[in-house]
């Protein structure tokens, strides 16, 4: 006997597969034995959502709860602890989405910026972008309508005075704006930070002249504090939050994949969780195992040709990227742009070595070395094993347009990472670190990339200069 939750075929719980034997519910499910191939397998297929979870709930958390809406005035800086690899050259306006009990109206204004772009996405950490300044949009006002498969008493029909229609697949989204804030132009910054303020959020009931449905009727399972906590503490259950609140496509193999994983252990669409019911799994084993991912990931990205493979794939919608792609983005760092909004590539060490705050380097680029970028480029520092900005008193995180750039008399740039700032270097173009033994990571941000070119331009290296 089956079920089905919005066409999505769900199967009852199938422990006595793995327990060889069928007897009662709870003792069955107890009875699950996994083999390590097993375990990793569900670690990698779950890196997405348990990572993504642990994202939109930390920034509803930290913006006072769903249906909210909040824009940057400022850079975001080393407090930024919700996600990894945050970016440092771009204003953020973050809207956090209950879609459960009504559709969500975004009424956007105009932006006078050379750079904006709206990313939706939900726990599956697949990533749209419906409006982009690339694509021609923000030179007017616009109100777009978002809505999910589930959303009560909403069916997509046009609403008057509604100019777009968006059905996201997770009942919990983000909504997020990137706006170029043209820093080092005054006015200009003036004007974007008065537009990112005019982005409003409505509910449609509230739109048509009546009241908000509520959006805190609803209990979380916890956030960890990384994502390796939520796979030793609370996995199956968080799992079968997501499950209930995300759009899964019969016809998708990476879904049905998840879904068939996890129904052995009592997890499944339309389940309620009870921890007296799902199967008992060590959670130690399976935080070793997301250790053993996360690492090999991490290494890999020194790995040039992989990175460019990934490029493709990275950060796009269902359907045009793949496990291997959204495993290394959810875990080096999660919901960025697609390539023809932006690409993100590494900066290793001319030497090869792994970068280290013991020591001390230099990237250089000629005028004709800078990246092919339609918007902008930066230049961006973290810690490598978390990923966030490295504190210092200057609040300095990156090199670029908006972080701060100064460009030599050839129009080219030499960008130190240093303990100290040396005679004759630019405090903008100074990241500075603590000097202790810790891997270091750089990233570029090139926007609106010339595809053509960057297929020739090779990033540049850091080269160390200890002494």
């Amino acid at each position: 006997m089956k079920s089905s939750i919005r066409g999505v075929a769900v199967f009852p719980v199938l422990a006595c597969i793995f327990a060889n034997a069928c007897g009662s519910g709870e003792h069955a499910q107890r009875a699950v034995r996994l083999s390590d191939e097993q375990v990793e397998n569900l670690v990698r297929r779950s890196y997405q959502y348990v990572a993504m979870y642990n994202v939109n709930n930390k920034f509803a958390q930290v913006q006072g709860g769903w249906n909210t809406l909040v824009a940057d005035t400022r850079l975001k800086d080393h407090t930024m602890r919700e996600i990894a690899r945050p970016n440092n050259d771009t204003y953020y306006i973050s809207a956090l989405l209950d879609l459960r009990n009504d559709p969500v109206i975004l009424e956007i204004p105009a932006f006078d910026s050379k750079y904006v772009s709206l990313m939706i996405t939900g726990y599956d950490h697949y990533v749209n972008i419906p409006m982009s300044t690339r694509l021609g949009d923000f030179r007017r006002p616009e109100r777009m309508l978002i809505y999910t498969a589930r959303t009560q008493r909403y069916g997509g029909e046009p609403v008057e005075g509604v100019d777009r229609l968006f059905e996201a697949s997770g009942d919990f989204i983000s909504a997020v704006f990137r706006v170029m804030p043209h820093a080092s132009e005054p006015e200009r910054h003036a004007r974007i930070v008065q537009q990112a303020q005019a982005v409003k959020l409505v509910t449609l009931s509230t739109y048509r002249g009546g009241e908000a449905k509520p959006a805190d009727d609803i209990a979380f399972p916890p956030v960890g504090a990384t994502d390796l906590d939520v796979f030793q503490n609370n996995l199956l259950e968080v799992m079968q939050f997501v499950f209930d609140h995300t759009t899964f496509d019969p016809a998708n193999a990476d879904d049905q994949a998840v879904l068939a994983a996890y129904a052995p252990l009592g997890v499944a669409p339309g389940n309620v969780y009870d921890p007296e019911q799902v199967a008992v799994i060590d959670g130690a084993r399976f935080r070793a195992a997301a250790e053993r991912v996360q690492r090999r990931v991490l290494e890999s990205m020194a790995d040039e040709r992989q990175q460019q493979d990934f490029a493709p794939l990275m950060f796009q919608p269902k359907g045009r990227t793949d496990l291997e792609t959204v495993l290394t983005v959810s875990i080096t760092g999660p919901i960025g742009l697609p390539r023809e909004e932006a690409m993100y590539p590494a900066v290793g060490t001319s030497d090869g070595q792994p970068m280290n705050a013991l020591h001390d380097y230099v990237i250089r680029m000629t005028k004709d070395e800078l990246p092919p970028a339609g918007a902008f480029w930066s230049l961006t520092l973290y810690d490598l094993e978390q990923g966030f900005f490295i504190p210092n008193d200057r609040r300095k995180y990156s090199v670029g347009e908006n972080g701060g750039m100064k460009l030599n008399a050839d129009g080219g740039i030499e960008i130190y990472v240093a303990a100290v700032q040396s005679a004759g270097v630019p405090a903008e173009n100074w990241l500075p670190i603590e000097r202790k033994d810790m891997g270091l990571s750089l990233i570029m941000r090139v926007y609106v990339p010339d595809l053509d070119r960057m297929l020739t331009w090779t990033p540049p290296t850091a080269a160390r200069i200890d002494g």
